[in-house]
């Protein structure tokens, strides 16, 4: 009679193996964004980046984070995580603490910004503006707050 189950002897040994080394490149795959946050008005409260791709860009959630607390000066949000891709950042400062973006009326109360100082004209920027590579080596990318309020 058949045997029904997980594969034993050589045959698991193998598998295991095989199993392994397609996984291994996945998580060598995974690459570290450092994100270098100037013109913080304050060093109050949490900057939040966002790592998304052009279908996230702008929405209130991207599928790679990081967050630091604010400070005086400039201030470093890690992402890991992220495989080789375009990509946008999007930052904010949430000097209050309240987890969101505050908003009295159209314009931010608190501080934004995207990747490559994209500009904001009339609303956020084009993906193609503050888009950029992360390759193998990962990437630094430095940005400046715009304060609205």
């Amino acid at each position: 009679m058949a045997q029904f189950g997980p594969p034993s002897g050589p045959f698991r040994r193998r598998a295991t193996l095989a199993v392994a080394l397609l996984a291994f490149p996945a998580l060598a795959a995974a690459q570290t964004v450092s994100v270098e946050v100037s013109g913080l008005r304050s060093g109050a409260g949490i900057v939040y980046a966002a790592l998304c791709t052009e279908a996230e860009f702008t929405q209130p959630s991207c599928a790679w984070t990081g967050s630091a607390p604010a400070a005086a000066g400039p201030v470093t949000v890690t992402i890991e995580g992220a495989p080789p891709g375009t990509y946008a950042v999007q930052v904010i400062h949430d000097e209050n603490g309240n987890g969101t973006l505050d908003r009295s009326g159209f314009l931010p109360d608190e501080g934004m910004g995207f990747s490559r100082d994209a500009p904001m004209r009339m609303g956020p920027p084009r993906f193609a503006d503050a888009a950029f590579e992360l390759g193998p080596g990962g990437a630094r990318v430095p940005l400046t707050l715009r304060y609205f309020r």
